[in-house]
Order: C-alpha cells, then sequence, then structure tokens
C-alpha cells in the first residue's frame, strides 16, 4: 500500500493533500461563487472555460522553466500559488477579481502536475510507470476525500460554510506545499546545441500523440455529463445509478491502476493499450446507448456493464498515456513537452462536454455509436502514430548532454 523509498512516500503525501484541496475546488467552485458572491451562473462558466484555455497556453513555458530550473522549484511555487489563490477567493467579490484568482488556481492545478512529471522519473528507482500509476491512485482517493467534504458545505448551504471550505482548501495545498520541500530536487539537463528552444512544439508525431491520446480523453466526461443526462432523459434507470457509476469508476482506478500499468512498459505495450481503451469506451457507449428503451433492470444491467467497461477502458488509457508522454519525450526537455501533452486532455475537457452533450444526448442512440466509433477510430490509430513517433526521436529529441554544472544544487531532500 507503500512506495518503498521515502522520496516517494513523501510525493504521495503531497498528492493526497493537493488532490484533496483539488477536489474540493472541483465540487464547490461553482457553488462557492453562485452562492456567496452572486454572481450568474452563465458568468462562472465563461470564467471557468477562460481559465481552462490560460493553463493550456501557459502549460509549455511553465515546462520548459521546470526544464531550465529543475522541477522542484516549479512543483512548490504551484502550490505556494495555489494556496495564495483559494485564499483570495474571501476577497473575490465582483466578476474581474474572480477571473484573477479562478485563472491563478487552474493555472497552479495544471503547472503541479507539468512539474510532477519530471519528479516521479527521477525518484521512480527505475520504475516510473508503477509510480505514476500509485500517484494516479492517490490522486482518485484525494479527490474523492475533497468530494465528500465538500458535499458538506454544499448541504449546509451557508456562507460561513463555504468561507470554512474555501480555509480548508487553503490548509491543504499549505500542508502540500510544506511536504514538497522534502521531496528530491532534480538537477537540470543542459538542452542541446541543435533542436531550438520549443521543439516540442515542432514535434509533429509527438503532437499527434497528444492529439490522439486528447480525444480518449474524451471519456472523462462521459460518466460525469453524458450519463447523467442520459439517465434522466432517455432510460428507465434509478437515479442513484448515477452516483454509483462514479464510485464505481473510482474505486476500479484506486484498486486497479498499479496492477494495470505495471506491463505498461514500452511505447508499442502503451499503444496496444491504448487501442484496448478504443475498444473498451465503443463498447460501453454502446451499452449505454441500449439501456434506454429497456425495462428498468435490464437498463441497470447495462448501465452497470458499461461503466465496468469503460473503467476498463479509463485504466488501459491512463498507462498507456503515461508511457508514451514520457518515453517520446527527450530529458532535456521533458516538462515542456508534458505541457504539450497535457493540451489535448485540455482540450478535451473544454470540448468534451459540449461534443457529448450535442451527439449523446441531442442525438441520441445514434449519437452515443458516432462517439463510440470516435473513441475506436482514435485508438485503431494508436499503434501507426506511435511507431511513428518512436521513429523520429533521433530527428526531433535529440539526446539531451550532460547535467548542468551547479555545486550549489544538492540531489537529497531539504
Amino acid at each position: 500500500m507503500l512506495p518503498e523509498s521515502g522520496a516517494q512516500r513523501t510525493l504521495a503525501l503531497v498528492t493526497l493533500a493537493s488532490s484533496t484541496g483539488k477536489g474540493i475546488f472541483l465540487t464547490s467552485g461553482v457553488l462557492y461563487f453562485i452562492r456567496v458572491v452572486e454572481l450568474p451562473a452563465l458568468d462562472i462558466g465563461i470564467i471557468f472555460s477562460i481559465a481552462g484555455f490560460v493553463s493550456l497556453a501557459l502549460g509549455v513555458p511553465f515546462g520548459h522553466v521546470a526544464d531550465r530550473r529543475g522541477p522542484r522549484a516549479v512543483f512548490v511555487a504551484s502550490l505556494l500559488v495555489s494556496a495564495v489563490a483559494t485564499a483570495a477567493f474571501l476577497l473575490a467579490h465582483v466578476y474581474w477579481s474572480v477571473l484573477l484568482v479562478v485563472v491563478l488556481a487552474t493555472t497552479a492545478q495544471a503547472t503541479l502536475l507539468v512539474a510532477r512529471g519530471p519528479i516521479i522519473n527521477d525518484i521512480a528507482d527505475g520504475r516510473p510507470q508503477e509510480l505514476r500509476a500509485y500517484i494516479r491512485s492517490v490522486t482518485n482517493v484525494g479527490i474523492a476525500v475533497g468530494a465528500m467534504t465538500a458535499g458538506w458545505a454544499a448541504q449546509a448551504d451557508t456562507v460561513q460554510s463555504y468561507h470554512r471550505l474555501v480555509l480548508l482548501n487553503c490548509g491543504c495545498f499549505l500542508v502540500a506545499m510544506l511536504l514538497a520541500f522534502r521531496v528530491p530536487r532534480t538537477k537540470p539537463v543542459v538542452a542541446p546545441e541543435r533542436g531550438g528552444r520549443w521543439i516540442a512544439l515542432r514535434d509533429r508525431p509527438y503532437l499527434a500523440v497528444s492529439l490522439i491520446d486528447g480525444v480518449l480523453s474524451i471519456q472523462y466526461r462521459v460518466l460525469t455529463v453524458a450519463l447523467p443526462l442520459w439517465v434522466v432523459g432517455a432510460t428507465t434507470a434509478p437515479r442513484w445509478v448515477i452516483s454509483a457509476a462514479v464510485v464505481l469508476n473510482t474505486a476500479m482506478i484506486i484498486v486497479l491502476q498499479v496492477t494495470f500499468s505495471r506491463r505498461v512498459d514500452t511505447p508499442r505495450r502503451a499503444a496496444l493499450a491504448l487501442r484496448r481503451s478504443g475498444w473498451a469506451f465503443c463498447a460501453a457507449c454502446a451499452a449505454i446507448a441500449w439501456a434506454a428503451g429497456s425495462p428498468p433492470w435490464a437498463a441497470v444491467a447495462l448501465l452497470g456493464a458499461a461503466v465496468v467497461i469503460h473503467g476498463l477502458g479509463e485504466l488501459w488509457q491512463a498507462a498507456g498515456g503515461f508511457e508514451v508522454s514520457n518515453v517520446l519525450a527527450p530529458q532535456h526537455a521533458i516538462g515542456q513537452y508534458l505541457g504539450v501533452f497535457g493540451i489535448g486532455m485540455g482540450l478535451a475537457e473544454s470540448f468534451g462536454p459540449a461534443l457529448l452533450t450535442w451527439l449523446c444526448v441531442g442525438w441520441g442512440k445514434p449519437g452515443w455509436h458516432v462517439m463510440g466509433v470516435l473513441f475506436l477510430a482514435a485508438g485503431l490509430t494508436a499503434p501507426a502514430v506511435v511507431r511513428w513517433a518512436e521513429s523520429t526521436r533521433t530527428r526531433y529529441a535529440p539526446e539531451a548532454g550532460p547535467p548542468a554544472p551547479n555545486p550549489a544544487l544538492r540531489t537529497e531532500a531539504v
């Protein structure tokens, strides 16, 4: 249940604290600004969309900073900014101030993920895939704890309860920041002269892999956006199925992610995992579509099967995405490359809800099948695109030089 090394355990604790704060933010952020600040729901939606696009745009530059200055400094700074921005919710009372604090909080949390990747590679003792899977399981635990905590404030629905929740959220990030100082420093790597400064943005094969993973990442909104609307509007299934689906999916990720990721340790195996995820998402979409018009017991059975199959696809996709995003990136620019890889998922997070609502809810059964075919096409394309990316690594991702000379920089925790 615990990693072997002290550095890995520290990173797990940092992840648990920060993801608890993220769970609180994701669950109650919108409610806070609607109920306490009293902004219209449409304005809040626009604010969070703007924040999402800003965090995407800044992911690559902040990743470059992590490569050149060391990821731990960026890691700690992102946690500090998350804490400050969250606390500033208490001072935001008009549209522009809310926009500023939400942009800061969202960008800081996105930067946290970009900086954490190189740290995982450095402290993984030769098994980065397994550690990444473990950290993802811990992340799901933290988000679940944060969501349950936020549920208390939503139930009380008072200004005082929301204010306390903001302070608790800030405290989670502060605890994570203090723990992050015990994470070992990683030495920056000197970039080779050839290749240019923003090589990740010109690496077409890597961009293609990121796009495929982005299409597959639309699945993250199937259970939280499309399925609830489908259950309520098109099936005879009881509404408790909606929450049960999220609980079952979260439990599968927490329990099985390490197991599924352990053998996905090469680009070829990662590509096959992405292909399997495409098949799984396609089958899950079909099962969800067939639930419409079925008797209640059959609808529950079909939806339950769909959630399990969808969960298997998510496990495969996460394992495959972890591997290709890191292995295909050069060590001297891994932060920059992870910033690029995050663009695909970020676009899926931004456009996925609208696409799913339009196709699956607006069009109905045919829309679910079209969405399934889109998932399948992305998965089937993955092996060929990953092979292309592998064959061009010497061109787009030249080997890094020796570590940057810096005698003052120590590798042990402080």
